[in-house]
This record gives C-alpha cells, structure tokens and sequence, in this order.
C-alpha cells in the first residue's frame, strides 16, 4: 500500500509561512535543494491546497521563461508530469498535469492507495495536512527544519487532541545548516 508522506519546510518554532504571510526564509541552498529533488523522484502522486498549487504552478513553465540551474530543470522535469490532486473550494479548473480532488480526502487517499501505482502520496500544504493528520491518514512526516524564529504564522500542524507517536527513521544536517527529519507514525 502507497504511503501518505507530508514534507515541508519548517521554522524551528513550527511554523511553514511567517505571521507576514512570507516564505523567503524557505529558499533553500543547493544540498537542501537537491534533496527536494531525491525526494520527489519517489512520489507517484502530490495532493495540495489551493495555496500550495498556485504556488507550484511557477515550476510548469520555469523550464521556458528562465536560466536554471541543472538542479532546477531536473526539478521541473519531475514535477511537470507527476499527476497532482488539488483540493479547492474555491478553483474551478487546474492546469498541467493536476486535477481538481472529486470527493473528501479520506475518500481520495483510499482510492489512490488502492488504484496500482508506485510512489508515495505527497501531501502538501499545511491545512491539508492538518486535515490529513485529524483524519489519521499520513504515514510518514518529513519536516526540513530552518534555523529561523517566526514567531507565528501557519503553522507545520495545528493543534490537535490526540496524540501520535513517531520513530525516527533518518535525520541529516545539510551544510546550509537545515535539519532534515523523517518519522514514520507508530500504529
């Protein structure tokens, strides 16, 4: 069965967008970058929030409009084809290779883990998660942790009222000194 796997960046103090609504502090440096790319070379599928999706649109034409880097473009090149699920009250169609989530996200991640496929589900975007999480669904979290204080902001998971017990799969410092951590939820 296909894991839901949610990987982002993260504050230290939890959060993934800072209380001014930015991002900037999560541009990472070239190793942390090129993991990103290890990475997504083993999703099958990518679920996302509005927000996230409008966010990633950037890399279905960057290949065309910009200089990047051999990083960059392998990035892209993976990310353009890679079947994405946007879940948005609000859009009424997506572009690329992505479509618009036909029913509730427990409904959603049971179908694609039953359909045949490889690769894990990423989930993205921290609302989603969030949901993810209260519903008990994701199977791994993946936080790359910035040296950075927002103090406040969006952050990587809401409070919630239950708890969930990890196990420390991998963690790795980058030279950009981001730690990157993989847990696996105890079931």
């Amino acid at each position: 069965m296909r894991s839901l796997v949610y990987s982002m960046a993260v504050s230290l103090d939890g959060y993934v967008v800072g209380p001014d609504g930015g991002i900037a502090w999560t541009i990472p440096g070239q190793e942390v970058f090129r993991s990103s790319v290890d990475e997504i070379r083993g999703v099958g599928v990518h679920l996302m929030g509005r927000r996230l999706y409008e966010t990633m649109l950037y890399w279905e034409t960057a290949d065309q409009e910009q200089e990047l880097d051999e990083a960059e473009l392998e990035w892209a090149a993976l990310w353009k084809p890679l079947p994405k699920v946007v879940f948005s009250r609000t859009l009424t169609e997506v572009q690329g290779n992505a479509r618009l989530a036909a029913g509730g996200l427990a409904e959603e991640v049971a179908r694609l883990r039953a359909e045949p496929g490889e690769g894990d589900i990423a989930i993205g975007g921290a609302n989603l998660a969030a949901q993810a999480t209260a519903l008990g669904l994701i199977d791994e979290y993946r936080p790359r942790v910035y040296p950075v204080l927002l103090g406040g902001g969006v952050p990587f998971l809401p409070r919630h009222e239950h708890q969930i017990d990890l196990e420390l799969v991998s963690a790795r410092t980058y030279d950009e000194r981001v730690m990157g951590l993989r847990y696996r939820v105890i079931r």
